[in-house]
């Protein structure tokens, strides 16, 4: 069992205030495999003033010098790509392979970007005769979610720092252990203190004090819609794939268009904010559509996250797997037809936090299960008549975070992606960009992670005009 009993404050591992612990739960064994410090409001003040005490000097050290450490840190994250993804598997529940790919690449990925916009970016430009010059805006508290925890981290600590703010992390107790392996990074690659610290602890707590503190300029959040309320966000989302009629003017188009849309749905046990769980296609499409996608879902062999054949592992804890039944019972009650999946435990399993892959169709847009955020590997099949109902029904949702448009004519599907309010939209299999903007519209959230869009909102923006 792994025990981290500091936490990483003024650049050294030092005592929190208290001596509980916090037990981090393997989801596929239900066991405990790590142990971290439970902080306390007192840990947190102490983090937000060495924050606040280090910001001056790193504010002031060149965005060219920043970025080498953002490079270093990327470089520190792929020397330890196996020792990350097994955390974040044995965390979240993902499957090994993804892990490596989406849980560890990306936010190294997010690192190097950031450290290329520290030469490429204009901190500094001329509009007339005002000098505008773009900085950092301080303090940063950034809290962030358990799904995608070290992504989540990294799209708020590399601009964040790049921009000359220092940070206070409070990762989610769910899934902290992959901070540690961060922090244990910033340590090697030398960052000075104070610029980068670790609470960790109930949200309750931690986050409330970060919260109010007087020295904290910026609150940066990432997780549930009604958790979150000075801030940027990004929550929650209900996607939509959208299959228009020309799709099935072809077997190859409609195969991968369908193959893509599980992907997305059943990716990371469907604990992805951006998950596509509305499926909406045209009413004589109804029936292929079902065929296909019950065969499909089929192949999602679920199991550990450690064996390579599977696709599908646990979800994060026993509280969010009863969470994700009773919506699969909801649906049942609701009146829609439960084409394949269940709230039953999968055949071979005995423990873990297992959901099988589950498909409802005949699916009524404003049923709850298709209106609310389950964040689990349901599927709502939606039947639409024409483009305007399908435009009109992937709208109608609270929240506007992704989605995906697919047609047999590019220009087409560009056309009607437009007319979805969402932050991002997928076009025919166009893939995740971890170097574009990331965040919603509506509920979704408030400001944009990842690129040029993620470095601004942790800039001021000032004017100096001249003579």
């Amino acid at each position: 069992m792994e025990i981290r009993d500091r936490l990483f404050i003024d650049g050294s591992w030092v005592k929190p205030s208290g001596d509980e612990l916090i037990d981090v739960i393997d989801s596929d064994t239900e066991e405990v495999f790590a142990k971290v410090p439970r902080g306390t409001s007192q840990d947190a003040n102490r983090a937000v003033e060495a924050a606040r005490a280090a910001f001056d000097s790193w504010a002031a050290t060149s965005a060219d010098e920043r970025g080498k450490y953002l490079l270093r840190i990327n470089e520190g994250i792929m020397a330890r790509m196996n020792q990350l993804s097994e955390t974040i598997s044995k965390e979240v529940g993902t499957p090994l392979g993804f892990s490596q790919f989406i849980q560890v690449s990306i936010p190294a990925t997010t690192f190097s970007d950031m450290s290329t916009r520290a030469t490429d970016y204009e901190f500094e430009e001329t509009i007339g005769n005002s000098l505008v010059v773009k900085e950092p805006r301080g303090v940063v508290a950034a809290i962030t979610p358990w799904n995608y925890p070290l992504h989540q981290i990294a799209a708020k600590v590399a601009p964040a720092l790049l921009a000359g703010c220092t940070v206070v992390l409070k990762p989610a107790d769910l899934a902290p252990v992959n901070a540690y392996i961060l922090a244990d990074i910033m340590e090697e690659v030398g960052l000075p203190a104070g610029v980068f610290n670790l609470v960790t602890g109930p949200g309750t707590e931690i986050g409330e004090a970060m919260v109010k503190h007087p020295d904290v300029d910026m609150i940066s959040f990432t997780g549930s819609t009604p958790v979150g309320s000075r801030v940027a966000l990004e929550l929650g989302g209900k996607s939509a794939t959208v299959l228009l009629d020309d799709v099935f003017d072809g077997a190859e188009l409609e195969a991968k268009a369908i193959s893509d849309a599980l992907f997305w749905c059943y990716l990371n046990s469907g604990q992805t904010c951006i998950a596509q769980t509305r499926l909406l296609v045209p009413k004589a499409k109804l029936s292929e559509v079902e065929d296909r996608v019950a065969e499909e879902t089929a192949g999602y062999a679920i199991g550990s996250p450690f064996d390579p054949a599977n696709r599908v592992g646990p979800l994060v804890f026993k509280k969010q797997q009863e969470r994700v039944r009773d919506y699969i019972r909801i649906g049942k009650d609701e009146g829609a037809k439960l084409l394949t999946g269940g709230d039953e435990m999968p055949d071979h399993l005995e423990k873990g936090y297992y959901v099988k892959p589950t498909v409802f169709t005949e699916v009524d847009q404003n049923m709850r299960i298709a209106q609310e955020e389950i964040f689990g590997p349901v599927l709502s099949i939606i039947a639409y008549d024409n483009e305007k109902d399908a435009i009109e029904i992937a709208n109608n949702s609270s929240y506007g975070l992704s989605g995906s448009v697919w047609s047999s004519d590019n220009d087409h599907a560009i056309k009607v992606a437009k007319q979805i309010r969402t932050g991002q939209v997928e076009v025919n299999g166009g893939m995740f960009n971890p170097t574009a903007p990331f965040g919603g519209y509506k509920k979704s959230g408030y400001g944009r992670e990842l690129g040029k869009y993620g470095l601004e909102d942790f800039l001021e923006i000032k004017s100096l005009q001249l003579p």
